[in-house]
């Protein structure tokens, strides 16, 4: 039986990059494709709030582009710093508030797309970010914001499971809403690491407490921050050639922001 642990999967590094950075190259290969189709000025420099390890921005590094970010999590971020360094890349990486921040220099696009914008606790903190978003982005540029939408009737996903290997690490997951309040707009999700290294085994569980949106939550949110205007929409998939259309069925959206 495995030892088990309670703590924070975002203090672990490691594992989380190794669990979420494995399936980088549908998320890349769709980010270039939005900045190329929609963004009306050239994209050089990129911003990635709440970037966590960095799995996408070392990435884009290698392909060219200046990166920088910022998340709340110091191990994250120190995590995110050492490996740009490692590959010849500028540390351009603060731990901060996704919702109160403040860049020198406006950049060209961004990125949040695998849910972070709901860890946001409630309507003026996620205001907020999207106002700091658009005084970070240039008139032109565009923000790729991605979140799971609360659907009309029961949502089609409640759980699930993934693996990650890495030499002899092996990181599985598994991730079940425990609670869904929609009165409260909040949803609790148990999330589990199993940890196999060649010398430990262990579990560690936590809790996250996510804010929820349906289309027409989302869609009023975004009209109270005029400087952005939604110029298309896309599914999980990450296809460029199929965009979607919102209903109030939705679930897994990719909202495609540009600065005005």
């Amino acid at each position: 039986m495995l030892e088990t642990r309670t703590g924070s999967i975002y203090d672990y590094p490691k594992y989380y990059d190794l669990l979420f950075g494995s399936d980088w190259k549908a998320e890349f290969d769709f980010l270039q494709a939005c900045f190329e189709q929609f963004a009306t000025r050239p994209v050089k420099k990129i911003y990635e709030p709440a970037c966590g390890t960095g799995r996408l921005l070392i990435k884009l590094a290698q392909a060219g582009y200046r990166v920088a970010g910022g998340d709340l999590n110091p191990q994250a971020v120190a995590f995110c710093n050492q490996r740009l360094a490692r590959y010849g890349f500028p540390q351009h990486v603060r731990v901060e508030d996704m919702a109160d921040f403040r860049v020198a220099k406006p950049y060209d696009a961004a990125f949040n797309t695998i849910n972070t914008f709901r860890h946001l606790p409630h309507e003026a903190a996620a205001e907020a970010h999207l106002k700091c978003m658009a005084d970070a982005i240039a008139p032109g540029g565009i923000y790729l914001l991605g979140l799971h939408l609360t659907p009309k009737g029961q949502p089609e996903c409640v759980e699930e499971s993934w693996s990650a290997r890495r030499g002899n690490l092996v990181v599985n997951s598994y991730m079940k809403i425990v609670e869904h309040d929609r009165r409260r707009r909040m949803e609790r999700t148990a999330m589990r690491f199993d940890i196999y290294t060649p010398t430990q085994q262990f579990r560690l569980q936590d809790e996250l407490h996510f804010r929820t949106y349906t289309r027409a939550q989302f869609t009023a949110l975004l009209a109270r921050v005029p400087q952005w205007k939604c110029i298309e929409t896309f599914d999980f998939a990450y296809d460029i050639e199929n965009p979607i259309k919102l209903d109030d069925k939705s679930e897994d959206v990719v909202f495609v922001l540009r600065r005005k």
